[in-house]
């Protein structure tokens, strides 16, 4: 049962097209991710599904409502790419007054404790790093209890551990129940955490599909790398079937090709006497499909 769902969404910010034709639909329980580089257009089409801004054309429903029913106040939580609070409000004082916002809030203790905020609770939210900061914006998001939780480009600025932890505590979240937007620039974040994802490229929707899908959806490709204990001949190589190019990075070879690529290469090199020394098999990636897709990559 969709609990989000845009058709044609167009925005203009006076002559500049943000988002010129956006459709999808977002499952109850899914974790949808949105993908797309730098003024694509992701954090306009969030930001009018939140309420906090008005389409130009298409129509938004959330939970059956319009996004700027107060209703849905109580029901959507946000985390915002950028969010200021006033500078002398210490973290506790943060987390207690918008658990005064609530019904029935979350345990704003627990929340600070799963993002690492515990020992900052008397801090205040001007002598916060950026990192630090990121992680209060979640748990305001989430301290309300949603039944939607629309985060956006929710782990910059963490360390990769902090990362990892806060990926952990969105999949918890999932799993009560509460439906997730995503946005991000992380392939890893995406591929791990995304039952879905919609690729937005110049104010449109590129492609939706799950990650797997998106990669299956790219050309076939696969990558062998080795070091070869002896210098190897290219055109050993590129006389197989199953090999479309040879590139030589140092002493380090790079095969490229489809099919039974990994037979193919290592029989003919045994047949040659030829050991492939640090062999790695690299396949295609969300980011070779993100690629592949608009053309550039995610900071592009």
């Amino acid at each position: 049962m969709a609990v989000i769902e845009v058709q044609n969404l167009r925005k203009y910010y006076g002559d500049t097209v943000a988002v010129r034709d956006v459709s999808f639909t977002v499952e109850r329980g899914e974790i949808f991710g949105i993908l797309g580089p730098n003024g694509a257009g992701k954090t306009t089409t969030v930001e009018c599904v939140a309420g906090l801004r008005t389409p130009d054309d298409g129509t938004i429903t959330v939970l059956g409502r319009e996004p700027r029913d107060p209703e849905l106040r109580r029901l959507v939580g946000v985390q915002l790419q950028e969010s200021q609070l006033p500078e002398k409000l210490t973290v506790r004082e943060a987390l207690e007054l918008y658990s005064a916002f609530y019904p029935e809030p979350a345990d704003w203790r627990a929340l600070a404790r799963e993002l690492g905020l515990t020992e900052r609770l008397g801090a205040r939210y001007a002598k916060l790093s950026g990192g630090q900061k990121q992680r209060l914006s979640i748990a305001l998001a989430l301290i309300g209890n949603p039944r939607i939780a629309i985060l956006d480009e929710l782990t910059t600025g963490l360390d990769p551990q902090a990362r990892r932890d806060t990926w952990d505590l969105i999949e918890s979240i999932r799993d009560t129940g509460v439906t997730i937007v995503l946005v991000t620039h992380f392939m890893e974040e995406a591929e791990r955490l995304c039952d879905r994802i919609a690729v937005i490229d110049r104010g449109k929707v590129a492609a939706l599909d799950t990650p797997a899908g998106l990669i299956a959806g790219i050309a076939v490709e696969q990558r062998l790398r080795f070091r070869p204990s002896t210098p190897v001949d290219d055109t050993l190589l590129t006389a197989l079937d199953e090999v479309r190019e040879v590139r030589h990075h140092g002493g380090q070879l790079e095969v490229i090709g489809a099919g039974n690529l990994l037979h193919a290469v290592t029989s003919v090199l045994a047949t040659h006497q030829i050991i492939a020394n640090d062999l790695r098999i690299e396949q295609a990636s969300l980011d070779d499909a993100f690629v592949r897709l608009t053309g550039r990559n995610e900071t592009e």
